[in-house]
């Protein structure tokens, strides 16, 4: 498993990284990104947007469907894919194989890569607003790109990290929606 993803990353993700690196890093950038990568932190935004949405009525089944499909990616993917695949970050891999120092504009995570879970939690979130609201799902999901591609900026996932956590992301927020949808219909049918 090691071997594919070595090879994943020299030829596919690491020359996006240096191209990104290269081609698009300006002051600007370097410092709106860490504020946008902010937001996805721990998933605290997401979180805090599915509590908010719980509370208004209207919104309420939005709300826990936004938190089934945040829980879902918890247990996937932080719980279960990360430690199992154990990724090392583009910059660790850098210094590793190839003896670079990669200056990161943030702190440096200390867990392991694959999936992103600020890419994972994000397209989560913004998938569940989309299917119930489009008027919160489209801003939802702009903030989810800038998101993913934020963290491919700061070169702390590769870019394989960021589309499979965007799949999956979409994958169970279809998942947390339908859910709550079932679990609502039965709860509906025992009144």
């Amino acid at each position: 498993m090691m071997n594919i993803l070595s090879q994943l990353a020299e030829n596919f993700d690491l020359p996006i990284l240096e191209w990104i690196a290269a081609n698009m890093r300006c002051a600007f950038l370097d410092a709106v990104m860490p504020v946008i990568t902010l937001l996805g932190n721990a998933g605290i935004f997401w979180i805090l947007s599915a509590i908010v949405l719980i509370c208004i009525p209207k919104y309420r089944k939005t709300g826990f469907a936004m938190g089934a499909a945040l829980l879902i990616g918890l247990l996937v993917c932080n719980v279960t894919l990360k430690p199992l695949i154990a990724r090392p970050r583009p910059y660790d891999y850098q210094l590793e194989h190839f003896g670079r120092t990669i200056s990161l504009l943030i702190a440096a995570p200390h867990d392991f890569s694959f999936p992103s879970g600020h890419t994972l939690a994000s397209f989560e979130a913004a998938t569940v607003l989309m299917l119930n609201n489009r008027k919160l799902g489209i801003p939802a999901t702009i903030l989810a790109a800038l998101i993913a591609f934020s963290r491919l900026y700061l070169y702390v996932h590769y870019p394989s990290d960021v589309i499979c956590a965007l799949i999956m992301g979409i994958a169970f927020g279809f998942l947390g929606n339908l859910l709550v949808k079932k679990i609502t219909q039965k709860i509906a049918h025992q009144s």
